[in-house]
């Protein structure tokens, strides 16, 4: 009786040894999906795990692309031009593959002999050796997007079994390829947002943490203005143009800048830029990223300068910066909002530009006295400015001291 009941047992610790294998397969792939930011390595773990839990020498997955199917992952292995075989050789909506057959029905096909089938012609058979397929579609919102298609080097049919372990790794599939177009959608969402406002602003408005930073804050900036000298009178006789050339330069080098030295913008008003730092990312010294800036800028700009002059165009650049506690955060209306700064150093920052000459950049006593080691500077006198009830002390920046 023993003797009867031993075939038995090691048959049943089999079986439940190939579903515990079945359910670690499945967890690690259901993790996969979960946490994987790139699809193709969750592709891959899809398509081996369905293709060794039923028992397959060969597994494939396709993609739809247009009226055709390419590969896209592939686990056969020890095979020498398999996979770009199939690359080269897409395959149609037809009876001539399997991949063609799933297409066509919407549904599982199988081929228990692809030699004696008259219709299959797929000529990567002879490459790989397979005799026996399972394609199973991949469904996302009624649409047919791809195709697991599984081999085995013997004649013979699937098992129910086999064919519903590779359904639920085809659904696994489908969840996959949608995480990863609403990913890719938000990347490119996020990146034509960061044309219109500042990339690190793009960043907060799609982010839990930028909530909070959007609904206003207290925070410790630098803020730079600058803006054009010559401007207004070149503005009143130059053609609607040669305006929009001058300007479209003059963005273009501070937009180059901005982001290399951290800064945020927070708006362009003609000649007129505004730009701060330290928020809403954290920036080390950002006060001296901010006279770095503003060099590069007043260097940049004389260079562009030159060539005007050359079409008998006299512009110069002034630049204020001074650092100091703002609010800031969503500005605007529904429909129309801006990530904006209220406070005196915005004002401060202001009437130190207006103040400041061709060529010259003033600072404030705050950002002098943090960046007065790194940089070579002069006093240039005590300002009343508008809306300060006494003189402010300000100072022209010259350049950086040497290292």
């Amino acid at each position: 009786m023993d003797e009867h009941a031993a075939p038995g047992r090691q048959g049943l610790a089999i079986e439940n040894e190939r579903l515990r294998d079945q359910q670690r397969a499945l967890g690690d792939v259901l993790r996969a999906v979960a946490t994987s930011t790139g699809l193709e390595p969750v592709l891959d773990e899809i398509v081996e795990a369905a293709t060794r839990l039923c028992r397959g020498e060969h597994g494939q997955l396709y993609l739809a692309d247009g009226d055709v199917f390419r590969i896209f992952s592939q686990t056969t292995h020890n095979v020498d031009g398999a996979f770009e075989f199939a690359a080269q050789h897409p395959h149609a909506r037809d009876r001539t593959t399997v991949v063609g057959r799933v297409a066509g029905s919407g549904g599982v096909e199988q081929i228990p002999d692809v030699v004696a089938d008259p219709e299959y012609t797929y000529e990567g058979q002879q490459i790989v050796g397979f005799k026996s397929l399972l394609g199973v579609p991949v469904m996302l919102d009624g649409e047919l997007i791809g195709v697991i298609a599984v081999g085995r080097n013997v004649a013979g049919r699937f098992e129910d079994d086999d064919v519903e372990l590779v359904k639920t790794f085809a659904d696994q599939a489908a969840v996959a390829i949608a995480n990863a177009r609403l990913i890719d959608a938000v990347k490119r969402q996020r990146a034509e947002l960061s044309r219109f406002v500042s990339p690190a602003v793009a960043d907060l408005i799609s982010s839990e943490e930028g909530q909070r930073l959007l609904a206003g804050h207290r925070g410790y900036i630098s803020c730079l203005f600058c803006d054009m000298r010559g401007f207004t009178a070149f503005s009143e006789t130059a053609a609607p143009e040669e305006l929009l050339d001058v300007l479209r330069a003059y963005h273009e080098l501070l937009g180059r800048l901005i982001p290399a030295h951290s800064g945020t913008l927070e708006h362009f008003a003609g000649d007129g830029v505004m730009v701060f730092f330290n928020d809403p990312v954290e920036t080390p010294q950002h006060e001296l990223q901010a006279v770095r800036l503003a060099l590069e800028a007043r260097e940049g700009f004389a260079e562009l300068a030159a060539e005007w002059r050359k079409r008998g165009i006299q512009l110069g650049i002034g630049i204020g910066i001074e650092a100091g506690y703002a609010t800031l955060g969503r500005i605007g209306f529904e429909g129309r909002y801006d990530y904006g700064v209220v406070g005196p150093v915005t004002s401060l920052a202001s009437r130190l530009s207006t103040h400041a000459e061709a060529g010259q950049i003033l600072v404030g006593q705050r950002v002098f006295g943090a960046v007065e080691e790194y940089i070579e500077a002069s006093p240039f006198g005590e300002l009343d400015l508008k809306g300060f009830g006494r003189p402010v002390p300000a100072y022209v920046v010259h350049r950086l001291r040497p290292a």
